[in-house]
């Protein structure tokens, strides 16, 4: 599993996942500021949720490549021959996906938080809403790769199947730059609970794909 996990994560950072996360993180932070006009209230005050909204979409974007190329090359079904656990490696996928993704994104939230005018505090607690959210939307996009792999137009599928069930990702993290420690709590216990058991169902999925 940690073989697994170190190939993962720097076939990611090798085929520029995290540069197309960035980038698109940032161009909806910089395009916001244009759709809503510049008043520094409405940003400062909006801003959080426009962070998070953001968040969801990158995390969204390498969906279609989080399974369905190693299960379409054998290597998936080569794990199960030597008797892995299929939720064990959608756990380390969710992890590798994980450490790909949301450390840039939390550095890119500083440039973001500096574009929509948003208080220290404010990008303290940003930064902490997605610490504890991500790990739930990694799990949830792991998920998703592996409920849609094989499908035609999985991109488009994967979105519908992913958007609804973070809605309470979403809600909880943006309230959570506006009320603090009790939507915070209630993020991480989202969180936790897709990161427990989004790897079962990728699993499942997974055997169901492979039969």
């Amino acid at each position: 599993m940690i073989a697994l996990l170190l190939r993962d994560v720097r076939r990611a950072y090798a085929g520029g996942s995290p540069t197309l996360v960035v980038a698109f993180f940032l161009l909806v932070a910089t395009l916001f500021p244009f759709a809503v006009g510049p008043d520094a209230a409405l940003l400062a005050r909006v801003g959080g949720g426009v962070v998070w909204a953001a968040a969801l979409l990158a995390a969204l974007l390498p969906v279609e490549r989080l399974v369905a190329p190693d299960l379409e090359a054998g290597v998936i079904d080569q794990f199960a021959v030597r008797g892995h656990s299929l939720a064990a490696v959608a756990a380390t996928r969710t992890l590798a996906h994980w450490l790909s993704f949301a450390p840039p994104l939390m550095a890119a939230s500083v440039i973001a938080a500096a574009l929509l005018g948003l208080p220290s505090r404010t990008l303290m607690l940003v930064e902490l809403s997605l610490l504890l959210g991500t790990p739930g939307l990694a799990a949830l996009a792991v998920a998703t790769g592996a409920l849609t792999a094989g499908l035609r137009g999985a991109g488009a599928v994967a979105g519908l199947v992913m958007l609804p069930l973070a809605l309470p990702l979403l809600i909880f993290g943006a309230g959570a730059v506006e009320s603090g420690s009790g939507a915070l709590k209630l993020l991480a216990a989202a969180s936790l609970l897709l990161v427990a058991g989004a790897p079962f169902a990728a699993g499942a999925a997974i055997r169901a794909g492979m039969d």
